[in-house]
């Protein structure tokens, strides 16, 4: 990934170069301005804003959540050692971070074997969907390569550790939540949209909701399949989205 020398959310929103890397850094950091962990081309300042700037605890905003997890990790830590385990967990956290990184997502979270990023916020992107869209797909292309060098240390039968995707579109509500631990997060239908999305998904699979194939174009096909997803009182209509021998491209 290409890191940025200033922080890309305050420059869009603020105009404020707020340097992240060389000497130029020194200043900010000595404030306590550092690279955030969520995306390293933002800065923690951007992690304050609701509260030093919008004087606002949470806000409103559309964005695209993604959704990842690990297949089968559950089964492989049965005849895994806990450090071979560790270092697959491990692999797989950097490679998804990288991909989401690289279309200018938020690492949200990290929970367990799976992850949650967020697309349109704090850095601002018209075309948040096919930016998801495209990073759940580097993500895919990434995680191929690097689990199929794991594969070999860890022997890894066919299909073990792929990763599933799910993604969905529209308002969801995005600031800090809690009382005695404060989470900064989105939550709302969108997000368990996302999340349950991805629990259908099978190995190698991304799925995605239509609002997230109606601003992508043609890079998803058109034909979509109902899901009976846990928690939704109607079937929900998903569209594969995972790359065809590199057609569909974004």
């Amino acid at each position: 990934m290409n890191s940025s020398k200033i922080c890309k959310g305050c420059w869009q929103t603020l105009h404020l170069p707020v340097a992240l890397r060389g000497p130029f850094s020194i200043p900010y950091r000595m404030v306590g301005l550092r690279p955030s962990r969520m995306n390293p081309n933002l800065c923690t300042f951007c992690e304050l804003a609701f509260t030093r700037i919008m004087k606002a605890r949470n806000i409103t905003i559309n964005a695209t959540v993604l959704f990842a997890d690990l297949r089968g990790y559950t089964t492989a830590s049965q005849h895994l050692a806990p450090d071979q385990m560790s270092l697959a967990l491990d692999a797989f956290y950097d490679e998804c971070a990288e991909a989401i990184w690289e279309y200018d997502g938020l690492l949200n979270k990290t929970i367990g074997d799976a992850v949650m990023a967020v697309f349109n916020f704090p850095i601002r992107q018209e075309n948040h969907a096919a930016q998801a869209l495209r990073a759940a797909r580097q993500m895919q292309r990434r995680w191929g390569v690097r689990r199929n060098k794991l594969s070999k240390d860890l022997d890894l039968t066919e299909g073990a550790l792929s990763i599933g995707v799910g993604i969905a579109s529209g308002n969801v509500s995005f600031g800090e939540f809690g009382q005695s631990h404060r989470d900064l997060t989105a939550i709302g239908t969108v997000v368990n949209t996302a999340a349950r999305a991805q629990s259908v998904a099978r190995a190698g699979q991304i799925l995605v909701t239509s609002a997230v194939r109606d601003q992508c174009e043609n890079a998803v096909s058109n034909k979509g399949v109902n899901y009976d997803l846990k928690g939704f009182a109607a079937p929900t209509e998903l569209y594969d989205a995972a790359e065809c021998n590199g057609e569909r491209r974004v």
